[in-house]
C-alpha cells in the first residue's frame, strides 16, 4: 500500500526504511530537505492515491497540532491520519473530533523500539475505530516484530497513547531499579567487578531483560560510567502516568518514585542517573551529557 510519512528523524527515518523493505510505498516529508522525498505536505498528499493514509511522527504538542491542522485542509473524507508520536491521549480525542468533522479518520499509535526498531521491529499500541485501523493494518504488520506479539489494537481513540504512556512509566521504574542496584554494588568494597555481576544476571535470573542487556552494553563502553554526568531528562510521559494515576486513584509508588529521582538528578551529579542516562542512550539514542 501507499503511506505518507511526516517526520523523518531518528524514529521516522528508520520506520520509512522498514516499511519499504516490506514492499510498501512510502512518501516521506520532513523540514530537512536532505531526507525528504517531497517539499511540502501539499505535495505529499497530492502524490498519494485515495483513500490516503498519512502517518505523523513529529514532536508532541504544537508541532503535532499544526501538522494535523494542515492535513485537515488537504485530505478528503475517507482518508486516515495516524499520530505515531508521543502525544498525550487527551490530545488524541481532540484530534479525532477535529478530523471527524471533515470525514477524516484518526488512529493514535504508541510506538516503542527506539534506534533498534529498524532491525528488530517496533512494538505498536494503537487506538481508534476498527474501520480506520483496518486501513492502516498493512503498515502495522510491516513495522511490528516478527511473531505473534508486539502489536495490539488497544481500544478506542486515545488507548494507544495511553498504553504507551503506561509502558514508559513501567520503563522508568525498571531503569531506576537497575540503577539503584548498580550504585549499591559500586559502593561496597567486597564486590570487585560490578560489570561482570550485571553480565552474570543476563542468563537464568528472574531479572533478566533487554534493559539489563543494554546496561551491560553501556558498562562495556564505560565500565564505571565515569564519562557521564548523572543527569537524566524526562520526556513527559512519566509525569502523565503519575497524573493519570492520581485522577483514577491508582497507587503507583515505584513509578512515582522513579520520576522524582529524575528530578533529583537535576540537583546533583547522581550516580544512579548515570545508569539511567546510559540506558536511554542505548535503547533510544537519547542525548547524554558528558563530564566537562
Amino acid at each position: 500500500m501507499e503511506l505518507g510519512l511526516v517526520g523523518l528523524g531518528k524514529m521516522g527515518g528508520n520506520m520509512r526504511e522498514r516499511i519499504r523493505r516490506a514492499g510498501h510505498t512510502v512518501i516521506g516529508y520532513d523540514r530537512n530537505p536532505d531526507v525528504a522525498d517531497v517539499h511540502s505536505l501539499e505535495e505529499l498528499v497530492g502524490k498519494l492515491k485515495g483513500p490516503r493514509v498519512v502517518w505523523v511522527m513529529v514532536p508532541a504538542g504544537a508541532a503535532t497540532q499544526s501538522t494535523i491542522d494542515e492535513l485537515a485542509e488537504l485530505l478528503s473524507p475517507g482518508d486516515v491520519v495516524v499520530d505515531g508520536g508521543n502525544s498525550r491521549w487527551t490530545d488524541d480525542e481532540k484530534h479525532a473530533v477535529e478530523l471527524g468533522i471533515k470525514g477524516i479518520g484518526f488512529v493514535d499509535c504508541g510506538v516503542s523500539g527506539g534506534v533498534w526498531g529498524l532491525e528488530n521491529g517496533y512494538a505498536l499500541m494503537y487506538g481508534g475505530e476498527t474501520a480506520n485501523v483496518e486501513k492502516v493494518q498493512p503498515i502495522f504488520d510491516a513495522l511490528k516484530p516478527e511473531g505473534d506479539f508486539g502489536s495490539v489494537h488497544a481500544g478506542k481513540v486515545g488507548a494507544g497513547h495511553f498504553a504507551k504512556m503506561v509502558h514508559n512509566g513501567i520503563e522508568y521504574a525498571m531503569m531506576q531499579a537497575y540503577a539503584e542496584g548498580w550504585e549499591l554494588l559500586e559502593k561496597v568494597d567486597s564486590v570487585t567487578d560490578v560489570r561482570e555481576v550485571f553480565r552474570s544476571w543476563q542468563e537464568g535470573t528472574v531479572i533478566r531483560s533487554w534493559l539489563l542487556d543494554l546496561a551491560v552494553n553501556a558498562l562495556d563502553d564505560d565500565e564505571h560510567l565515569d564519562q557521564l554526568r548523572g543527569f537524566a531528562a524526562d520526556s513527559g510521559e512519566g509525569r502523565w502516568t503519575v497524573e493519570a494515576a492520581i485522577d483514577n486513584a491508582v497507587p503507583l509508588p515505584a513509578i512515582t518514585a522513579s520520576l522524582f529521582a529524575r528530578f533529583a538528578s537535576r540537583q546533583d551529579d547522581s550516580p544512579q542517573m548515570k545508569m539511567i542516562a546510559a540506558l536511554r542512550n542505548q535503547f533510544g539514542g537519547h542525548a547524554v551529557e558528558n563530564k566537562k
